[in-house]
């Protein structure tokens, strides 16, 4: 069984995945699941794909109705209770979309992210004077930015202590365009130069007007130790977000992203090209 320090959103993905390969294997249908649960044939969905919270009674009643032996009923009990306490960002419910927090809790589980940016400084190595800015764009109350960039700084966490390795492609124009002073757009230049010479980063920078690639958009794909749980891809929009799993989607972004990482500078140039961009902003400035 996993470690609880997954987090809840995985062990929930896990429960779930574990219950719907019981009930197949019994050959018990959705419908006759959910009656011994007194639910609908679409909670039953979301319990197996992991979207929704799931009680302790209904566990158990599902484990009663596929007759599971008492050792593994225990070990899934344990796992449905560990998946039910708060995480850390819960504090930040009331500022964070339901569409969102799926999300955090993927990244504070994943071994490995890999994505695309076209327009920023990806979040996870933004600093906060950059992070600000950013969030600034989306017209939030003061209060709730300063929330907001907390919560990014906490999410950054598991990089910073190595625990997460990022390989990330950045076009060429949100390294050269400051979405807040210069100031802060130099020292967010530097601290990228600095972290990409270190093992928990890849960072390639896509060059500026190179066309001929067919992804319109950025995109995340995370990737978990746990080998029972597949990739998933996370595309965002201003008002919703898109996790995908299944491997034909998830393929399409793992070629999107191959395609990319070809197009792009390799990565022993980047410290190289971030310095040349810091020297023009410099001299700019200075002007």
């Amino acid at each position: 069984m996993p470690d609880s320090s997954d987090g809840p959103t995985v062990l929930r993905i896990l429960l779930g995945t574990h219950l719907r390969r019981i009930r197949e294997a019994k050959g018990i249908s959705a419908r006759q699941a959910a009656a011994s649960i007194r639910a609908s044939d679409s909670k039953i969905s979301r319990i197996e794909l992991g979207r929704n919270a799931i009680r302790e009674i209904d566990v158990l009643d599902l484990l009663t109705l596929y007759g599971v032996a008492p050792a593994e009923r225990e070990e899934l009990l344990t796992l449905a209770e560990q998946a039910n306490r708060p995480a850390w960002w819960h504090r930040y419910n009331d500022i964070l979309p339901e569409w969102f927090q799926a999300y955090v809790g993927m990244e504070e589980a994943a071994r490995a992210i890999r994505g695309y940016d076209p327009y920023f400084i990806p979040g996870l190595l933004q600093t906060e004077e950059y992070a600000a800015g950013v969030l600034g764009l989306g017209d939030f109350p003061v209060e709730q930015t300063e929330r907001h960039v907390l919560l990014r700084r906490e999410r950054q966490r598991r990089y910073r202590e190595g625990k997460l390795r990022l390989w990330m492609i950045v076009d060429e124009a949100p390294l050269r365009r400051p979405v807040t002073g210069i100031g802060v757009h130099l020292d967010q230049l530097r601290y990228l130069r600095d972290q990409s010479g270190t093992p928990s980063l890849t960072l390639q920078v896509l060059p500026y007007g190179l066309g001929g690639h067919a992804t319109p958009t950025g995109f995340t794909i995370l990737r978990f130790a746990e080998p029972d749980l597949p990739d998933v891809v996370y595309v965002e929009n201003l008002a919703s977000a898109l996790y995908l799993d299944k491997p034909t989607e998830v393929e399409r972004y793992l070629l999107a992203m191959e395609r990319l990482s070809i197009m792009a500078h390799d990565p022993q140039r980047t410290t190289e090209i971030l310095d040349e961009i810091i020297k023009e902003l410099e001299a700019a400035r200075d002007e």
